[in-house]
């Protein structure tokens, strides 16, 4: 059987059924309740299947340290020298002398020892710094909803998952709303994969690979966009990623300073290889062969850095532990050269150059006035939306709250959901209130624009003229000059016949009025913009809110603002086009998460060590694609997950005190 064949059959046996499941006959089958399983249920379940962590991924023993150590390059070369003399100290002359075996045997085991010392308490200082940001998933046990780290999950476990959060294990899905899953973690493929609660497929037979598995998501992979609720079936070793993880293991191209620690030690031991041949040749001649070999034996031991590699390891280990008395965690002690020696770091503007604290300070109708109306728009749908929420929903929220708004809770009832994703950059909730239903939609301008036909003032319709959007974009562009981040707000009624709603049904809305958030750039980030030029490391801004507010924030905190690039003209361009000019521009504006990643992968190829600061769901391909990924604790799974370091506040002095620290 070949081995597509067998991975055929695999995914068939271990997925087949449970893909081909109606959800009603699936939670009847493995008896599925509201309440999830009781946590002695899973202690048992975790007792009986172990942890759910893949084993090629647990720590290494003090075995795997100290073999690794015995055998380095360097002392390989000195244990073929000891068989050597073997034969000529011990075999071969009338009177033994192990005196030079004694020698090179204390010698490699000193240096073995030091190694084997040096290296498993740096990975067990890192792992335990690693530890400090371990990744959590919420499950629902007992009836209550908690949030536990990933290796406590187990079969059985009801997950609920919502955009930006990492799939814990191998799932079923039982209720979900527009759920995007990104398999490239296992797949390769970039686009993400829509899961659904009922499965397309006819029979078993159409089951060709895990991408046609659309009511299973899989360990490893993480969610777009969308909301769900998931059954764990399989954990650890025994799921998919854990079956074919040999396959996947490739590792992280090796970096600069690991391709450099190797070029010296293989050009030291072919010089000491070299070495050995000609002092034995020149001492031959005069001397006997034994002792002329005994001498050029002794010149190879002195010219061989035994401590090299002790060193690194000592150095590398001890800068990590104070770097995290700086607030800098190493996850990988590999980056920590990278984290030095970087010449450019790319950063998202939110919470990095700002405060990260919206405030929402104006709700404005279609004419630019004050209007109630807009505020209790924006709160009907970010508190009924089930999605990740971020600082713009806490931000309505409280607001609303500050002008006595909570009654709208009760007045209406939620309906359904269309939620948000980085395509429409918009989301929606459907609520009703006296039996009549209303889609009420938020998103970015543009966006929110190109979908409405008409504009509500005071309850009044009216066609949108061009005259009309003209003044709706000046609002808008005058907020964003004033620093403000803008967002429109839009509903449609008469919607009574519609029962499950979706994308589709975001058209031909009514624009009701914008709301407008400030996030002052932080009071530090002057300062430590100017102390990273200094240090010669150039900040370049990736973002994806626009030119106006982005420009705003940047003039503030002292970077150059001359030129700004936007991602509709990177997408026009080759390569070489944007490498010219990344050469004269620091802001980049309304960018997707691709065009994030390939700026990253071109400053890098183009010979920069490059850092990439971020914490969202659309960081993570460039967190991959950079030279060393920084992320914060409070950042979002996959980020965390991606980044080599991770800094314990958002702030570019913490990352400067790291990079100064190295």
């Amino acid at each position: 059987m070949s081995d597509v064949k067998k991975e055929e059959f695999d995914v068939r046996k271990y997925y087949g059924e449970n893909c081909l499941l109606n959800n009603e006959d699936f939670i009847k089958k493995y008896q599925i309740t509201d309440v999830g399983i009781s946590n002695l249920q899973a202690t048992e379940n975790i007792k009986n299947l172990g942890l759910n962590q893949i084993k090629q991924s647990k720590p290494k023993r003090w075995y795997n340290y100290f073999f690794a150590s015995l055998f380095s390059p360097f002392n390989s070369i000195l244990l073929g020298i000891s068989f050597i003399l073997i034969y000529t100290d011990i075999i071969l002359p009338e009177r033994p002398s192990p005196a030079n075996i004694i020698v090179i045997a204390v010698l490699i085991l000193v240096s073995t020892l030091l190694e084997f010392v040096e290296e498993f308490r740096s990975n067990n200082a890192a792992q335990k710094l690693k530890e400090l940001v371990e990744t959590t998933t919420e499950v629902i046990r007992d009836g209550k909803k908690i949030k536990i780290p990933l290796k406590q999950v187990t079969v059985g476990d009801t997950v609920i998952l919502s955009a930006g959060d990492m799939i814990p294990a191998d799932i079923r899905i039982i209720e979900s709303k527009d759920l995007y899953v990104g398999q490239s973690s296992i797949t390769g493929e970039s686009d993400a994969v829509r899961k659904l609660t009922n499965t397309d497929l006819k029979s078993i037979d159409d089951i060709e690979g895990i991408t046609d598995l659309d009511t299973i998501c899989f360990m490893g992979t993480n969610v777009i966009s969308g909301s769900a609720k998931a059954v764990v079936i399989r954990t650890g070793d025994n799921t998919y990623f854990g079956k074919v993880a040999h396959t996947l293991t490739h590792g992280k191209p090796k970096t600069s300073f690991q391709k450099g620690i190797e070029s010296i030690s293989k050009l030291l031991i072919r010089f000491m290889i070299i070495l050995i041949p000609i002092v034995f040749v020149l001492n031959a001649w005069k001397h006997d062969n034994i002792l002329a070999f005994t001498f050029a034996v002794a010149i190879a031991i002195t010219i061989t850095p035994l401590l090299l590699p002790v060193i690194l390891s000592s150095c590398l280990s001890k800068g990590a532990v104070r770097m995290s008395k700086k607030k800098t965690i190493v996850k990988k002690l590999d980056s920590i050269q990278n984290f030095g020696a970087m010449n450019i770091l790319c950063t998202d503007k939110t919470g990095t150059l700002t405060e990260d604290k919206i405030v929402l300070e104006k709700y404005l109708n279609v004419y630019g006035n004050e209007d109630i109306r807009v505020l209790k728009h924006a709160f009907l749908n970010s508190y009924f939306q089930t999605g990740l929420k971020g600082s713009i929903d806490e931000a309505v929220i409280n607001r609303a709250l500050k002008n006595d708004l909570s009654n709208l809770v009760d007045e209406f009832k939620k309906i359904d959901e269309i939620p948000f994703d980085f395509s429409r950059r918009r989301l929606s909730v459907v609520v009703s209130n006296n039996n009549k239903k209303i889609l009420i939609t938020k998103g970015a301008v543009e966006e929110i624009l190109n979908i409405c036909t008409t504009i509500d003032y005071n309850h009044e319709l009216m066609p949108i003229t061009r005259e009309i959007k003209d003044n709706i974009k000046n609002i808008a562009n005058k907020l964003n000059e004033d620093g403000l981040r803008v967002v429109a707000v839009c509903q449609k009624k008469n919607i009574e016949n519609i029962n499950t709603f979706s994308v589709k049904d975001e058209a031909q809305m009514s624009l009701v009025g914008f709301i407008g958030f400030l996030d002052p750039p932080k009071e530090s980030a002057k300062l430590a913009i100017e102390k990273l030029n200094t240090s010669g490391i150039r900040v370049i801004v990736l973002t994806g809110d626009n030119a106006a507010i982005t420009k705003c924030i940047c003039k503030k905190v002292n970077i150059n603002t001359k030129r700004i690039v936007t991602g509709s003209q990177i997408d026009k361009l080759a390569d070489n086009g944007v490498l010219h000019l990344l050469k004269t521009s620091n802001i980049f504006v309304k960018l997707s998460p691709i065009q994030k990643a390939r700026i990253v992968r071109l400053l890098k190829e183009s010979g920069n060590v490059v850092g990439y600061m971020g914490d969202g769901i659309n960081d993570a391909p460039s967190l991959t694609n950079s030279d060393v990924g920084v992320s914060v604790d409070t950042a979002v799974d996959i980020a965390k997950e991606t980044a080599d370091i991770i800094l314990l506040e958002k702030d570019l002095n913490v990352l400067l005190d790291g990079v100064t620290e190295r």
